[in-house]
């Protein structure tokens, strides 16, 4: 199960970070109190903070002035573009060695890139992957570079751009003293190395990749994790029963603080509910270990050879996630598409869990007709 639940450290309480641009490609950069520069992640590049103490040297004279060479940004390396029209994000995170150890969350951001490439045509070069299995220091899963991960995703963005949002992994909750939470708990994604630098709160996670998103932007957030329901803080809950029935539950803060966006759509499918636990379990797929919202996900997707709606695609996952409760795990086989050709690829393993009781929930910036609506990345 995909459920932590303990005290945060004082560093996980969200507050707003100071922050500056990088002087080489322009990611937001959060600034450590009192420094006066700070290198890039990205692309390595040092930007330096101007002492307001400090009165700048008066210009040189014309005379003695030497040219200057142009300033040239670090190179991003193999790091995606930052501007292509689709791209993404995929996080997974086994916290391997640890007792809190998963097997399936690599196996599912591989599944999630493969259908990003060839079913939704995102190029791999605009896929920026975070895992353990990564030899890049900047691509592991660490709570600093999430953040990173997420600044990159909507930077730069304009209408017409498709971003997508995939994690994989562990997540928890803890006590909002704010308000803004109907549950009165703020909903956390936890980095690789959340026991000792903190997780990642709701608030943030809205902050910087749901509220900047501007008019004719599209963000999908696909969330595989515990209490991950209302994980994007968005204003709007779709209350779906099992006879496929809804209405769009308010969550909008009573503070009146804006949780939506900036003009951009914001939808989010999640593992499970506030209150519920996400799986990782081999009983769906009857091959390896995979989160169970990920793998209904993608084969809800592979079933729909017309295409699907937000409404259907919810039902089918909730179907199958159902049905593996009561037949030790239907719904596994017959996909065809990314569910064979993918997994048939990683390596056997893991532990299957029956009687899988988790409902995955549909969150959106705005209500709207979840049956007519056609789901497209």
């Amino acid at each position: 199960m995909k459920s932590i639940m303990f005290p945060p450290p004082p560093s996980s309480i969200y507050a707003p970070p100071m922050l500056v641009n990088c002087s080489g490609c322009r990611t937001p950069l959060q600034l450590p109190s009192g420094a006066r520069s700070i290198r890039c992640a990205l692309c390595q590049a040092v930007t330096h903070i101007a002492d307001p103490r400090t009165a700048p040297p008066p210009p040189p004279s014309p005379s003695s002035a030497s040219p200057q060479p142009p300033h040239i940004p670090a190179p991003l390396g193999q790091l995606p573009h930052p501007h292509g029209r689709k791209r993404a994000v995929i996080c997974g995170i086994s916290y391997r060695f640890s007792r809190h150890e998963l097997k399936g969350c690599i196996n599912d951001a591989k599944c999630m890139r493969h259908l990003l490439i060839n079913k939704f045509k995102f190029s791999p070069d605009s896929i920026l992957m975070l895992t353990e299995e990564e030899t890049d220091p900047y691509r592991i899963p660490s709570k600093q570079n999430m953040r990173m991960a997420l600044y990159w995703l909507v930077q730069g963005c304009t209408a017409g751009d498709s971003l997508v949002f995939h994690y994989s992994g562990h997540g928890s909750r803890q006590r909002n003293y704010n308000g803004d939470e109907v549950d009165g708990y703020d909903e956390t994604l936890c980095p690789l190395d959340f026991e000792t630098q903190g997780m990642i709160v709701d608030d943030e996670i809205n902050a910087t990749i749901v509220r900047p998103l501007p008019h004719g932007v599209k963000l999908h957030s696909i969330i595989d994790a515990c209490h991950s329901g209302t994980v994007l803080d968005l204003p709007f809950l779709c209350r779906m029963n099992r006879a496929g029935q809804y209405v769009w539950e308010d969550h909008r803060p009573r503070s009146g603080l804006w949780k939506g966006t900036a003009g951009g759509e914001a939808i989010s499918i999640s593992g499970c509910d506030d209150d519920q636990t996400s799986a990782d379990t081999s009983a769906l797929s009857k091959i390896t270990s995979t989160g169970a919202m990920t793998f209904c996900f993608i084969q809800a997707i592979e079933r729909s050879a017309q295409g699907t709606t937000y409404g259907s695609l919810l039902n089918s996952m909730r179907t199958t996630i159902r049905n593996a409760g009561s037949d030790g795990g239907g719904g596994g086989g017959g996909g065809g598409g990314v569910v064979t050709t993918v997994l048939s690829m990683l390596l056997t393993g893991g532990s299957g869990i029956g009687g899988l009781r988790q409902e995955p929930q549909l969150t959106a910036c705005q209500p709207f007709d979840v049956y007519a609506k056609p789901f497209t990345l």
